[in-house]
């Protein structure tokens, strides 16, 4: 009997110790390639001593939260974009988060009001153009759309998270009818099918396929740093557009607490540390992104861009005419 009890008292020991270490994890489901995020995980379980462990993917993500309901084991998910984020939150598979910490380094205008969503990082919407025809002094996205730039224009799906927040913010100033017209216009102006990435389009330009195209502004640094794709930055210039008005479009990367998290605790520790200074950090000097958090200061690439002007609209606002851009993009076949 003693040996029994001893025997079970030892195992349930062990079994109390694997309970305590397995719960000093966080599994997050990321739709940001690894080598974007893979660096902050690094560097959170160094700190914090809290395993990362990491499901990749490029869509689906929402739907397998739904499949596995109360099951999941996802505590934290990485969108890429806004509409992502809200896509999660309609599907019932988020809950709110309210930290003080997060509030603190994460500015009002970049936040779910109700907790549900925070962005961790902005990239701005930049119009790339060719250096054999030398620095537009200004230039605006409504520019895309005039006569002048017929069979000029290249761009990736009008449907990509990336451009429907461009849409939306446009529907945000100009409503749904310039809007469209303004869509149209630029359908009609593109010199390709859209198609491709947005490094696929500064190729393109480089080629002389082009002479514009939409882009994200940390692309322009990952291209630089590839001996494959420098000559395709090297052949264009980076220009911020709607200086003279309104700013330019800017679009996130964000954050959400998974509704079953199994490890609550660790999920938040988690998404308090990457809207810190440290994680900020690592976005902005290895992704070369703008952080959010604006305490923490741009890469001294980035910087090198120069100073620009960027929209000053919630996100709330243009999360809310994300269906009314899908149906537009829709209306004008724009892929097509």
């Amino acid at each position: 009997m003693k040996k029994t009890t001893v025997l079970l008292a030892g195992t349930a020991l062990t079994m109390a110790s694997f309970s305590s270490l397995a719960a000093e994890e966080v599994n997050v489901y990321s739709y940001r390639q690894p080598f974007l995020v893979e660096p902050m995980f690094e560097s959170f379980t160094k700190d914090t001593g809290v395993k990362v462990n990491v499901v990749f993917a490029k869509k689906g993500l929402d739907e397998r939260l739904v499949r596995e309901g109360k099951y999941s084991p996802a505590d934290v998910v990485l969108p890429t974009d806004i509409s992502q984020m809200v896509k999660l939150v309609e599907k019932g598979v988020t809950q709110p988060v309210q930290s003080d910490a997060i509030n603190k380094s994460i500015p009002e205008q970049y936040r779910d009001p109700n907790g549900h969503w925070y962005a961790l990082t902005l990239r701005i919407r930049n119009i790339y153009s060719a250096k054999r025809n030398g620095k537009p002094e200004d230039i605006s996205y409504e520019d895309l759309a005039k006569p002048e730039f017929k069979g000029k224009v290249c761009t990736r799906s009008g449907k990509h998270p990336y451009n429907l927040s461009l849409v939306s913010s446009m529907i945000a100033y100009k409503g749904e009818q310039q809007t469209k017209a303004w869509l149209e216009g630029v359908k009609a102006n593109l010199a390709r099918r859209p198609q491709g990435n947005d490094r696929a389009q500064v190729k393109a330009i480089k080629e002389g396929v082009c002479d514009y195209s939409l882009g994200n502004s940390y692309y322009f640094g990952q291209m630089m740093k590839r001996d494959d794709q420098r000559e395709w930055a090297e052949s264009v210039y980076i220009n911020f557009p709607n200086q003279g008005n309104r700013g330019a479009n800017g679009n996130v990367s964000g954050m959400v607490m998974a509704k079953h998290a199994p490890n609550k605790a660790n999920a938040q520790t988690l998404m308090e540390y990457l809207a810190g200074e440290k994680a900020q950090s690592v976005y902005a000097e290895v992704n070369m992104e703008y952080p959010i958090n604006k305490s923490v200061p741009v890469s001294k690439t980035v910087a090198a861009w120069g100073d620009f002007k960027a929209e000053d609209m919630s996100l709330v606002q243009i999360a809310a005419n994300q269906a009314k851009a899908q149906k537009l993009i829709d209306e004008v076949q724009f892929d097509h």
